[in-house]
């Protein structure tokens, strides 16, 4: 399973690189799953309209994208509601149960976890990433980390990835086609028989 986290980028980045990375995902025919920041959503709703028009899911990424644990009870609540309402606003969908915290920070924090599920989520880790979101990263070395992870989990792999480094964007076909040669089966995290919850250590 590809997931991207759409959100506003840390780092200089060109616009339109996620617009190019949806038209990839329908021009091959493939669904992902897109874990939406609320402030991009209202920034980029004909985006967020596009990604849901071409049946990929969309879970919440949070609204501001600060790291869970540093906020109380009350603030991950309000946080997690100003999301929702943000996409669905931009998009019409509201994208409970899917939800990644920003960074992975939160995911092994009893209480993070535990008003994420109050608020009617579920948590979704990842097992594979080629951190694209690093100044130096290419194209190249990303589709290599990609495929090479992917290969070395098998079955029910979930692949981290962002919507914003031209890095994703130039390895987006290499990853699809080599893992497509390699016998997978791409598909959005609702199809899989099993959801990770947690991040690699």
């Amino acid at each position: 399973a590809l997931t991207f986290d759409a959100e506003h980028p840390d780092r200089p980045a060109l616009p339109g690189t996620a617009e190019s990375i949806v038209a990839t995902l329908a021009r091959r025919a493939t669904r992902a799953t897109f874990f939406v920041q609320g402030r991009w959503a209202l920034a980029y709703p004909g985006t967020v309209r596009s990604i849901l028009a071409d049946g990929h899911l969309v879970g919440s990424h949070s609204h501001y994208h600060a790291m869970m644990p540093l906020l109380t009870d009350e603030g991950i609540a309000e946080d997690l509601r100003e999301a929702a309402e943000a996409i669905v606003d931009a998009a019409g969908l509201d994208p409970r149960p899917w939800f990644r915290c920003p960074f992975g920070e939160g995911a092994d924090d009893p209480r993070v976890l535990a008003a994420v599920e109050a608020a009617g989520y579920h948590h979704v880790g990842w097992h594979v990433e080629a951190f694209d979101w690093q100044p130096s990263a290419s194209a190249t070395q990303v589709a290599e980390d990609i495929v090479a992870g992917v290969l070395a989990h098998g079955d029910g792999a979930v692949v981290l990835l962002h919507t914003w480094p031209m890095a994703t964007e130039g390895a987006l076909e290499p990853i699809l086609d080599r893992l497509v040669d390699a016998g997978a089966a791409l598909c959005r995290i609702d199809e899989l028989s099993s959801v990770p919850a947690g991040v690699p250590g």
